[in-house]
């Protein structure tokens, strides 16, 4: 049984379950949408069952990890969500991918602040990053509205950059 995360006006986030399989697929198997997210690739079967046990260990050992966004008045999952640690890195950090259907309509929004006021007020983080690149000004939006500033560029190992938002418990709105 899948446990409920948190709500926001419009949406219901909750644990994954083996169930979102397809819906895994379906969003980070799109080509268009993926170029934004890790090296620009769509998951495998392969990729995004091994994804669904990361989760499950996060959720056991930290007690957050990414969740499954539905709407309530027509289950059906519509992107992820969540909180992670990419690499092992340190910082806890916010991700989200919906289903390229749904974007432009404020749901990234309202559930990355839902995510922060999760991390925070539940898991008792006081610093959260988000990491986008560059030129995806759509993103930098979603996460200027959700509370999070913006903070410095980095420099990746390949030449690349990626541009770097935080949110910390000082600054935040809760």
């Amino acid at each position: 049984m899948s446990k409920i995360v948190f709500t926001t006006k419009r949406m219901i986030v909750r644990r994954w379950r083996n169930s979102d399989l397809a819906a895994l697929l379906a969003v980070y198997g799109d080509a268009e949408a993926m170029r934004w997210v890790d090296d620009g690739e769509p998951i495998t079967l392969k990729e995004a069952l091994r994804w669904l046990e990361v989760t499950r260990r996060n959720y056991e050992q930290r007690g957050y990890g990414m969740f499954a966004v539905e709407i309530p008045s027509a289950p059906e999952v519509i992107g992820f969500c969540g909180i992670v640690h990419p690499n092992g890195q340190q910082e806890a950090e916010i991700k989200y991918a919906y289903r390229r259907s749904y974007w432009g309509r404020g749901i990234a929004t309202e559930v990355a602040r839902g995510v922060i006021e999760y991390g925070s007020e539940t898991c008792g983080l006081d610093y959260m990053i988000a990491t986008t690149a560059p030129e995806h000004t759509a993103s930098h939006r979603v996460l200027l509205k959700a509370g999070m500033k913006r903070g410095e560029l980095r420099d990746n190992g390949d030449g690349s950059q990626t541009q770097l938002f935080y949110w910390r418990v000082d600054i935040g709105e809760t």
